[in-house]
């Protein structure tokens, strides 16, 4: 897994309704100091708003929620630069390195843990993290995979990103409380670049 997508230590988890909202949202990212997005594959929009996005300089864009290798191969078509899957599919996982882009699957449990090894990966979602434990559960994994990294997903916000962050094991977090649903359909751009400002700053704000 690559640390370019890590570089400020927060992942968007972008869901778009309509990709016409992928370029305005792509660069209040930019703007607001967080060039980083995760186009969820939850809507049909997605694969349009990752192309869109991936033209914008600057802007790291990769698809998450992605659940089949044909996804994968319709997200790397688009332009996704990394693949993130919220569980760990073996057949997933191998369409995404044969394409030649990071990937990074769900895994909560010592076995699935142990499966991303077995693939060859360091770094795998700690997802739904609010419902499996949240950081007492990653700090516990953490010493039998002392190689492992977790990027803990699902009930982060700006309240709990330093429990997160404060682990030695934890790159980066992926939320979506920066890129509010209701700011993009209203096109509240300048509330989302001042979300991920202050995002940006709470994370840099927490000691490794």
């Amino acid at each position: 897994m690559t640390d370019e997508m890590f570089s400020v230590r927060i992942v968007p988890v972008v869901v778009l309704h309509d990709a016409h909202d992928a370029d305005p949202l792509g660069r209040a990212l930019v703007d607001g100091g967080l060039p980083v997005a995760e186009v969820t594959f939850r809507t049909a929009a997605a694969a349009d708003s990752i192309r869109a996005m991936s033209g914008i300089e600057g802007l790291i864009v990769g698809a998450g929620t992605v659940l089949t290798p044909a996804q994968v191969e319709q997200a790397v078509e688009a332009g996704a630069t990394f693949i993130v899957s919220p569980g760990l599919r073996r057949d997933v996982v191998m369409a995404a390195q044969a394409a030649g882009v990071p990937v990074l699957p769900g895994a909560v449990t010592p076995t699935e843990i142990m499966a991303a090894q077995e693939l060859g990966l360091d770094t795998v979602k700690f997802f739904p993290a609010n419902v499996y434990g949240g950081a007492a559960a990653i700090t516990a994994l953490s010493a039998p995979f002392g190689g492992m990294r977790f990027v803990p997903t699902g009930g982060v916000s700006s309240s709990n990103l330093s429990d997160y962050l404060s682990l030695g094991c934890v790159p980066a977090v992926g939320g979506s409380w920066m890129v509010p649903v209701d700011a993009i359909r209203e096109g509240a751009y300048d509330q989302v670049s001042q979300l991920c400002r202050e995002a940006v700053a709470g994370a840099a704000a927490v000691g490794k």
